[in-house]
């Protein structure tokens, strides 16, 4: 999987270029639904095997999941905003599944879970795969994760960002 600060970061992202007046509550929802799907990893204590469909990277990380989340988020808390809410909150859950697809480890990401058990990666594969919990995280393996993210996925983000806040500036 990406870290959690580059499935942030892009749903951030996600929710500027979508949204450039994101409220405090779409941007917070967009970066907590990107972080979502690796709840799965609590799969892992149930006794949970990775290739079930709700092991690791299997239905949390599905595109039916990713709309029923964001159907689910943006009818409850959408208000007058239901079909951005739902297109934001969609991208940031999907980004998800689709930033795991590109990372060098794991067994493949089940895009089409319940209807497909089939796990998938992307044939461009340059981010690292982050460890699993804190403690290996602040290590070797956790930097060489962090520089890969930067270069993959933090600068062309800042990139999207800087050409939305420059537009903007232009067309005021």
């Amino acid at each position: 999987m990406a870290s959690v600060f580059g499935h942030g970061f892009v749903a951030y992202t996600v929710a500027k270029v979508i949204d450039s007046k994101s409220n405090r509550l779409l941007l917070f929802l967009a970066i907590g639904s990107a972080i979502l799907p690796d709840i799965d990893v609590i799969a892992f204590k149930l006794g949970i095997a990775y290739a079930h469909p709700f092991g690791h990277r299997g239905f949390t990380h599905s595109i039916l999941f990713a709309i029923l989340w964001s159907l689910l988020l943006a009818f409850s808390l959408g208000k007058s905003r239901k079909l951005i809410f739902t297109i934001v909150l969609f991208l940031a859950t999907i980004s998800h599944g689709l930033l795991d697809a590109m990372t060098t480890g794991g067994k493949g990401v089940g895009f089409f879970i319940p209807l497909d058990n089939s796990r998938y990666f992307f044939s461009f594969r340059p981010i690292k795969v982050s460890p699993i919990g804190v403690k290996e995280f602040f290590s070797e393996w956790g930097i060489t994760v962090i520089l890969s993210e930067f270069q993959y996925i933090i600068v062309p983000c800042f990139i999207i960002l800087t050409v939305l806040f420059v537009s903007k500036k232009v067309n005021s």
